[in-house]
Parts: C-alpha cells; structure tokens; sequence
C-alpha cells in the first residue's frame, strides 16, 4: 500500500534537494550527540562501547538502506531519542547507587523466531500482577523513571498513544500484523537498541553490513546494559519478578545467560515455512515507510538466511546447557492457541510458580478483548518471499527435528 499523497511529495522534495548537494537531515555521529547533548544538558553517554555499533549502522544508513527523506527524518529522531536515554539513565546511575543495587532475580524470558507467539505470551504475562512488565512507554521514554503510584495514569501513555496513530496512518496494514499500543509490552530489542545492537535495526532497514558487524560483535556488554536499564525502570516501580520477550535473544543466547545466569528461559516454536513467510510480509511492510526500494524476494533470502542462523546459534548454547541455569520450557505455537492460559499455567509450573486465579482472570478477560484478527487478518505466502518450500524444509530440517516442531498446512 502506497505512502500518503503528502508523504510521496514531501520525500520527492527532499530527495530533489539532496541529489543538488543539500542535505536536509544530517545522520553523523557528531551530529547526533551534539543534538542530545544539547537536548539533556549532559555529556557521559556510559560505556563508550556503543560508539562502534552507532558508526556501523550510520555508515549502512548512507550506504545500504536507500532512506527516503522521511526515513532520514524518522531515524534521526529514533537515534537523537535513544541517545537522549543513554545520557539521562548514565547519569541516573551517577548519581544513585542504589539503582545498581537492586538484583534482578530469576527473569523470565520468551525466546524464540518471530511470529511463533512470543508477542501474545508476552501480553498475557503483562496480565499477572506478579510480573513486572517493560511497557512501550516507558522504554520509548523512560525520564523520568516511572512511578508506582503515578504507573496508569502517566502522561506519556498518551504522547506515545499518538505517536503509534500517526505511525498507523502511514501504514494502516501493521496492526494486522503486530498490534501497537503505549500500554502494551515492549520487547528486548528496544533496550539494546539503546547501544545500537538490535535486530529492530535491521528489520526496519536493508543494513547487511550492519547486520555482519553485529553478527560477529561479542554482546556481552549490550546484556550488562540490559540490566542497567532494567535496574532504573524498576527504581521507583519495583519489579517482583521481569516477564521480557525478544526474538533476538535467539542469537546472543549465551550472553544472556552470562549475565543473567539464573534466567528462565521459554523458547517458542513454530513452522520455520509459516514463520518465514509471515515475517517477509512484515518486514516488506515496516521497510516501506523508510524507503521506497523494497523487495520481498531479497527480504525473504536475507532473512530465511539470518533465522537459521539464530536457530543453529541458539541449538549449540541448549546442547551444552550452563549447569545451574534452569532448564528451559519449549512451547510449540499449535499448543499456545489451544488453550493459552493453560499453557502459561504450565509454564509457570515448570518454573515452580503459582498461577493465582486473579491472574489467570485477568488473562481471560485480556484473550476475550483481544481475539485474534481484531484488526484484521494477516494475508500471507511463502511465494512472495520467492522461496522454494522443498529447499526451506532441507534448511530447517535438523532444527524441526531437534524441537518436534509441526509442518502447518495451508
């Protein structure tokens, strides 16, 4: 579906004055910390490890992702906004020790490829008042810290409400895919992306020579910041135990465990044909408010390629399991939808927790206000992604093996 009229114009205009030798949106690191260093009053970013991941995927910006002026215009306030946060929790931890010394204790976290419903897993744990939840808001914004008493009624559940409705207006087919909304929980890649180590980067945008650096970076600093970030959101809103959810988990699966050894893991399964198939369309479609070159074969190679690998990545660190680390709960996708709360239930067995009645309601109440295809339904065929179904079944066929993991019809 094409961009508002507006949009194609104002990305014609833009594109006009550039090709003259007039760029309108800076996208250079100098550039950028100056504006958040202006925009917060602060200096200290922390860690200077995140310089490295920031001049790669600004350099596959110029290079790769073939931005509209839009998409210029959108990544320089995504990355001046996540600069901004650097400084401001950097600085929080300066001045407040106590941050730091708040443990997290026995995360749980839902790995697994996307669209095998690590998403509605996620949002029926936001349901149990036990768990405590990364909220789209607070990750969006997170100065100040968030409060317990002021956590509903909060100003920015607003201002990022609005934010999504202008996202939606621009592509109106993405709630079909993935709903949107300030109070509903964020994922993991919008923590790392505070160090610029995110797949959310490269779902967003073609960045291949972004994506190779990454994939060959040690992450182990991005799961230290993890905590940090969660330690400040959890300050003035405690946590009794972190529900938190990330595809990405999938290739950086042993530096979680370093730095949260004592993690419970559930890792979702699902048809790698029917994943595939689905993501392509999603990524074809979240890519197409940035830039005006998408092609769903390309998408489809790049990333069949990209979740094998997480697969293989994450099957070497479950083959040879961190002792003391809790043993992981494997959910299949056909058994989510057959009874969810009973599957939470289970897995919360596994852990040895309780699902309390009050939660396991609350879940209830969440599945009846939330039927799948609410906002409509998602259309999708491995054919658009150009793949050959026989050679993706060879692909994924030790990881199929390995798990139980069903074919899907249809």
């Amino acid at each position: 579906m094409p961009l508002p009229l507006g949009v194609r114009v104002f990305n014609r205009v833009g594109g006009a004055l550039r090709a003259a030798g007039l760029p309108l949106v800076r996208l250079d690191e100098a550039t950028l910390l100056a504006r958040a260093r202006r925009a917060t009053g602060l200096e200290d970013f922390g860690d200077e490890w995140f310089r490295a991941p920031l001049r790669a995927l600004l350099d596959s910006y110029e290079r790769e992702a073939a931005l509209t002026t839009l998409g210029r215009v959108v990544a320089r306030a995504d990355l001046t906004r996540l600069l901004e946060n650097r400084l401001r929790i950097t600085a929080a931890h300066a001045q407040h020790a106590e941050i730091a010394a708040a443990p997290i204790r026995r995360p749980l976290f839902v790995v697994g490829l996307p669209r095998t419903g690590t998403s509605i897993l996620h949002e029926l744990l936001a349901q149990d008042p036990e768990n405590r939840v990364p909220m789209s808001w607070e990750v969006m914004h997170p100065h100040p810290p968030p409060e317990r008493a002021t956590y509903a009624s909060d100003p920015r559940i607003a201002a990022v409400d609005a934010h999504l409705a202008g996202v939606d207006r621009l592509l109106p087919g993405f709630k079909a895919m993935h709903p949107m909304g300030a109070e509903l929980p964020q994922e993991c890649v919008a923590l790392t992306a505070h160090d610029f180590a995110s797949m959310v980067f490269t779902t967003t945008h073609y960045l291949p020579s972004y994506q190779a650096w990454l994939d060959a970076a040690d992450l182990r600093p991005v799961y230290a910041s993890h905590r940090r970030q969660l330690q400040y959101l959890q300050w003035r809103c405690p946590a009794d135990r972190w529900a938190l959810k990330s595809p990405g988990h999938l290739w950086a699966l042993d530096a979680l465990l370093a730095e949260y050894p004592d993690a419970c893991i559930v890792q979702t399964h699902r048809d790698p044909l029917k994943v595939i198939a689905s993501l392509t369309n999603l990524i074809a479609t979240l890519r197409s408010m940035a830039s005006d070159h998408i092609d769903r074969v390309v998408i489809g190679a790049e990333w069949t390629a990209r979740l094998a690998d997480g697969l293989r990545r994450a099957t070497a660190v479950r083959d040879h399991w961190p002792a003391g680390t809790p043993e992981p709960f494997d959910m299949q996708f056909h058994a989510l939808l057959g009874d969810e709360v009973a599957m939470v239930r289970r897995i919360y067995a596994h852990f040895g927790w309780t699902l309390s009645e009050v939660a396991a309601e609350r879940m209830r109440r969440f599945l009846a206000a939330n039927p799948r295809d609410k906002h409509g339904a998602h259309r999708y065929t491995l054919a658009d992604a150009g793949l050959d179904p026989v050679a993706e079944r060879a692909r994924y066929a030790a990881y199929v093996a390995r798990f139980g993991v069903a074919e899907e019809r249809g």
